[in-house]
């Protein structure tokens, strides 16, 4: 198995350790990912805000280096991959805008044809690996645990996961064939408000600490996600969610690579644990 990566921004700034945990799993995986060293940024929705076409022609280029190597995209984060699954989409259904998109990327030598898959790492650990094949050696033990699936990878349905955007399951299955036992609870496919909290931030806190409070509440003791936005806010601004709140709340949050390289076997080092905020004991 081979992929493209988009790796975007935040594994290189706020949370170094899904690089690292993403790295370690896909060694363990054999699964050979060649990252996009060109790529830039894809907006993060905020460009999108701001000028509409030129976040198209920035993800038309980063889609095109993929495109170039004959790879599906494979991204690691909940909002680029509804950022480039969402320019993806509007660029194979839209031949003319296409095709002005393609007048700017010819002028630094690339060209887009519109048929990059683009895809979340979880999807593709699911779809083309298959959970019941992860070679697991320390299983979870029923621990039990809430996936919390974020807005961007589930939302608008259809556009990229095929999961039905307020049932989700594909982590609740990836949680079982780890060995653990998935919570559910209503807050699982909300939203945690990370995108907020520039502008509300105690509306971001707020959100964050209710999803953590129904979930602690459920009996999770951890709590997973696919999406390193997510895991800022559950993580970095626990504090804050707890205030939000007016409780404490103890489970952590770890990235989704992080809970797989758990039940693989990898050590905390490889898998960045030191670098979460709330400390995990295995």
């Amino acid at each position: 198995m081979k992929y493209a990566l988009f790796m975007g921004c935040v594994p290189y700034g706020a949370t170094p350790e899904v690089k690292t945990s993403l790295e370690a799993v896909a060694k363990k995986l054999a699964i050979e990912l060649v990252e996009l060293k060109e790529a830039s940024c894809c907006g993060a929705t905020h460009l999108q805000d701001y000028d509409d076409f030129l976040s198209l022609v920035l993800n038309a280029r980063n889609l095109a280096y993929a495109e170039r190597l004959g790879l599906d995209l494979i991204t690691v984060c909940n909002t680029c991959q509804l950022v480039l699954s969402l320019a993806a989409s509007r660029l194979k259904n839209d031949r003319n805008l296409l095709a002005r998109v393609n007048e700017k990327l010819n002028q630094v030598g690339l060209n887009y044809s519109g048929k990059t898959n683009v895809r979340h790492f979880l999807y593709a650990l699911r779809d083309d690996y298959g959970f019941e094949n992860l070679p697991i050696v320390e299983p979870l033990n029923d621990k039990k645990i809430a996936p919390f699936y974020g807005c961007h990878n589930i939302r608008p349905s259809g556009l990229s996961s095929n999961e039905d955007p307020f049932r989700p399951t594909v982590l609740d299955d990836l949680i079982t064939a780890l060995g653990g036992e998935a919570i559910d609870y209503s807050l699982k496919s909300g939203c945690c408000g990370f995108h907020t909290e520039m502008q509300a931030s105690e509306t971001t806190y707020k959100l964050s600490g209710e999803a953590l409070s129904e979930a602690s509440d459920r009996g999770a003791e951890w709590i997973v996600t696919p999406c390193p936005l997510c895991q800022l806010s559950f993580d970095a601004e626990r504090k804050n969610a707890e205030r939000a709140v007016c409780r404490p709340i103890k489970a952590p949050a770890l990235h989704l690579t992080q809970l797989i390289g758990i039940a693989l076997g990898l050590t905390q080092e490889e898998l960045g644990l030191n670098k979460n905020v709330v400390k995990i004991s295995l």
